[in-house]
């Protein structure tokens, strides 16, 4: 059976079909899940898609962290469930504290749309099994709010832990504090990153392929279980 992985959709979503288009390439079955529910329903992983939740007032996630489906997510996280946040699920996910810091405006102020290149630091979760360790990718970032910060002790233990899952490689396009494009938890089933892998899938709608391998490592390895 193809791996089920549930994308929720908050109001404001606006990548959750190329998420789903993503892992429908990958192998597995993309799950609807509505941000009004209260049930994963009996998913293998799940996907916090990228998009504006709830028109980004207050702060970027601060309200979808409140979403009835977060009151399914957060137990099924802390018991191992893969979960994948992007660009906005990023977010979304440290407002719930599922992953350290946070995600504040760029340096400058300014908007940034545009393909990035990336280092994949940590290839040990279920989203990066598929890379190398220093491997070079190129993905697009398109975000206002995608600088990530966090306290001295807090980015120090996650260089100690190794929970930095990714870095921009060389241009630090949104003043992220040490360069960081993406974290995950301690277990390590949780993760997330500002750039789309999602748009990076094909050559025909993106620079490339470099970010089918988020979707196929989680499928692989879920398939393997």
């Amino acid at each position: 059976m193809a791996a089920r992985v549930g994308i929720v959709t908050f109001p404001g979503s606006l990548d959750d079909t190329d998420a789903a288009r993503a892992v429908t390439r990958a192998g597995g079955e993309p799950v609807p899940l509505w941000h009004g529910g209260t049930s994963l329903g009996g998913v293998d992983a799940v996907i916090l898609p990228g998009g504006f939740s709830y028109g980004d007032y207050l702060r970027c996630g601060a309200i979808a962290r409140f979403a009835p489906i977060m009151s399914a997510l957060l137990p099924a996280a802390a018991d191992g469930l893969p979960v994948l946040g992007i660009c906005n699920g990023f977010q979304i996910l440290c407002e719930a504290h599922l992953l350290p810091g946070a995600l504040t405006r760029n340096a400058g102020r300014r908007f940034v749309s545009r393909p990035v290149r990336l280092r994949v630091e940590d290839t040990g979760t279920p989203w990066t099994s598929q890379y190398r360790p220093g491997q070079e990718i190129t993905l697009v970032l398109k975000s206002g709010e995608g600088a990530y910060t966090a306290a001295p002790r807090t980015l120090a233990g996650l260089a100690e832990r190794g929970q930095v899952l990714l870095r921009y490689g060389g241009e630090n396009p949104n003043g992220s504090a040490q360069g960081i494009a993406g974290v995950r938890n301690e277990a390590g089933n949780v993760a997330g990153l500002m750039p789309h892998p999602e748009h990076a899938i094909d050559d025909l709608t993106g620079p490339g392929t470099d970010g089918l391998g988020f979707f196929a490592s989680a499928v692989r390895e879920l398939v393997a279980r």
